[in-house]
């Protein structure tokens, strides 16, 4: 059976990732690419007697070194060379697509062109002449739509046929007597002064001329490149005294000259431009006053859903471990392996788990809502008000939607961003969104004191976030991080009906995530938490006795103003640093997994019997134990709070990689802290004097 490696590129909202996962399904596995925090999907699958290997690689307007994006897919084609590279074109938005191919031809990859998208394309009046467009680039060029068949058979034997005869396409490029020139020039003395390069000489010269501070590194390295850095010098000055600008500059417009004569030959457009369906949309959801009210409508129903079909489904989860639980209390009887297995394993990780539906579902939403297009539409929306009031531009908003899943990828998500000060202050404010750790800490709470309001609630608490956000920013930005923001421009990526399958893949990719959490970093938290509530030897389990109970009675006088200040919940704060979920997972710890949540006493502060632990009649649950802690005042600060103060461990940890200095993390530790503190009192004791 032979094997193939092909990778899949373009630029982002072409359908890469559509593709993907239409070819691979479930048989993927997400990482990180060595070295880097970019995101790195590889999969496999069979087609006819051939095992096929695909990366998607990170989506690029083009291969210029200006990001650590561009740098990864420009290494992986040139160092792992694989033998097909499926380029994805986005057939209506065709002219500035090509810019990408181009690079990939100058790098001599074996290509084929997918043309997708395609009725988007007749929407707009474009009519591409794919056989006219495959002659004059010399590649296959095959249309095909990435949402369902269309095109997929024909797509994967071209594949084939290019595995088995590789195209040749450098010579197809022509870029001027003058730059075509100057680009052999170098290459000639490249060839004769310097073997064994990886890439071909013709685009080391091109990415030379561009000034491109990796490839000149590598040049360097060789200790035979002084003829041809001092040949390039040369050029460059050259080219800056016949074009009046740089070498970059005069290349660049070689390619999009290229890219002119390609679609005069093989494009026909229609004379006045047709107002698509996407446009007509827009209209509405992009409205100057309803973009922002959609937006709010669409995110709120968002959580009503949620809630409405999680709820029910977690209250099953919670019948199944509480049934567990008494199972294995009843078999084993009492004794410490009991109390490990009940207490510790089944009651941290187990009191998470109760909410995963409600993330998945979320997870689900978000996923439809993204491959649909109406996520960069709600960035497009959020730019004029948070350029107005905060001085950052809506690109800013698509890290911080992002932060709604994780934290983590929503600060990676900041490379997008060119200016320095925005990029670092939409770090420190990611932190503020309700990613999906804090989401079983709200159900928890909400499920005690407003389930009738749910939705409601928990919208205001993400709403909070986003508010809280813009209000630091907003005095960030008029103190240690002046300055205007960059200018950019927004891309809106055509509206599509999401597939079931490709929103079941992205709701797994993140949710699983989330389950890893549980089976690792929770549960190892988990049983330190129980080890320290089951010491000293010899002391009720859970009880303030203990080691945590001690902990928390030393410190929990510093929350008593927010209305929190028992000392199981300030332990679960602490031990909340660690991991959002953490939160729950304590009081689980300390308090097991009840099987009844409508009784009416208080749970013992760690019975021990598991036996009695478990039982319905002496525990009576999450429910009533968060009853006995809060109130519903108290326990809506206690959101907040867990909303608002320090960041995760692992956000923290990705602060520091991405800004390589432990000062950042450690102010965002420190001033989210101060926020949630004062956000959070200002809360209860505004609510104690209003009445509440």
């Amino acid at each position: 059976m032979d094997k193939i490696r092909i990778a899949l590129a373009g630029n982002p909202n072409v359908g890469k990732s559509t593709l993907f996962n239409r070819w691979t399904g479930m048989r993927q596995h997400v990482g990180n690419w060595p070295g880097k925090t970019v995101e790195k999907k590889e999969g496999t699958f069979q087609y006819n007697q051939h095992e096929i290997k695909v990366v998607d690689l990170p989506g690029n307007y083009s291969l210029t070194a200006y990001s650590v994006e561009e740098v990864v897919s420009r290494d992986y084609i040139v160092q792992e060379k694989p033998d097909v590279i499926v380029n994805v074109i986005d057939a209506a938005n065709i002219e500035r697509n090509l810019y990408l191919t181009v690079q990939m031809m100058e790098l001599g990859a074996n290509l084929i062109l997918a043309l997708n998208m395609n009725k988007f394309a007749h929407e707009k009046g474009l009519k591409i002449n794919k056989k006219q467009l495959s002659q004059l680039l010399g590649v296959p060029v095959i249309e095909i739509e990435a949402v369902d068949d269309t095109g997929s058979e024909k797509l994967l034997e071209t594949i084939i046929n290019v595995f088995k005869s590789p195209n040749i396409v450098i010579d197809r490029l022509k870029y001027g007597n003058e730059v075509s020139e100057h680009v052999e020039q170098i290459k000639d003395i490249i060839d004769s002064d310097i073997s064994g390069l990886e890439a071909p000489s013709s685009w080391i010269a091109i990415k030379l001329l561009e000034d491109d501070p990796e490839i000149i590194k590598k040049i360097e390295e060789t200790g035979k490149g002084q003829r041809v850095l001092r040949e390039v010098k040369k050029l460059q000055k050259h080219f800056n005294d016949v074009f009046g600008d740089d070498a970059d500059a005069a290349i660049t417009d070689a390619r999009y000259g290229f890219i002119a004569g390609l679609i005069s030959e093989s494009v026909k457009k229609p004379k006045i431009d047709k107002v698509t369906r996407s446009d007509l949309i827009d209209r509405i959801v992009t409205h100057k006053y309803l973009g922002i009210p959609i937006f709010l409508l669409i995110m709120w129903l968002t959580f009503q859903i949620t809630f409405s079909l999680g709820d029910p489904l977690g209250g099953y989860v919670e019948e199944a471990l509480a049934w567990l639980g008494k199972t294995i209390a009843v078999s084993m009887g009492d004794g410490i392996l009991t109390s490990f297995i009940v207490d510790g394993i089944i009651g941290g990780v187990g009191g998470v788990l109760v909410f995963v539906p409600l993330i998945f579902i979320l997870f689900l939403i978000l996923s439809i809502l993204e491959d649909s297009g109406y996520l960069a539409r709600a960035a497009f929306v959020m730019d004029r008000f948070m350029h107005k009031l905060v001085g950052l531009h809506g690109k800013s908003f698509i890290p911080m939607i992002l932060g709604f899943g994780c934290a983590v990828p929503g600060i990676m998500a900041t490379r997008t961003l060119e200016n320095e000060r925005d990029r670092l202050l939409t770090m420190l404010i990611i932190p503020f969104m309700s990613c999906s750790a804090r989401l079983p800490v709200y159900a928890l709470l909400v499920a005690a004191f407003f389930s009738a309001y749910s939705g409601w609630i928990i919208f205001s608490l993400y709403l909070l976030g986003i508010m809280v956000a813009i209000m630091v920013a907003a005095v960030f930005k008029k103190t240690i991080f002046k300055g205007m923001s960059a200018p950019f421009v927004m891309e809106l990526p055509p509206y599509r009906i999401p597939t079931a399958k490709g929103a079941i893949i992205h709701m797994w990719e993140r949710g699983a995530l989330f389950l890893k959490k549980a089976g690792t970093i929770i549960l190892a938290l988990s049983l330190v938490i129980w080890a320290l509530s089951s010491l000293p030897v010899g002391v009720e389990y859970g009880s303030q006795e203990s080691i945590t109970g001690q902990i928390g009675t030393v410190l929990s006088p510093i929350f008593a103003p927010l209305g929190f200040g028992e000392w199981q919940a300030t332990v679960a704060i602490i031990y909340g640093f660690m991991a959002k979920e953490v939160v729950v997972s304590t009081f689980g710890t300390l308090y097991g997994i009840g099987g009844d949540d409508g009784g009416e006493e208080a749970p013992a502060e760690g019975s021990s019997s598991a036996e009695e632990e478990i039982a319905p009649e002496e525990n009576p649950g999450f429910i009533t134990v968060m009853r006995e802690l809060f109130t519903p005042l108290s326990a809506y600060a206690y959101m907040v709070f867990v909303l608002l103060y320090i960041p995760c461990l692992a956000t923290l940890t990705v602060i520091k990689r991405e800004t390589n200095s432990w000062k950042w993390p450690g102010f965002a530790a420190v001033y989210t802290f101060v926020v949630a503190y004062g956000v959070s009192l200002v809360i209860y004791q505004g609510g104690l004097l209003l009445g509440f």
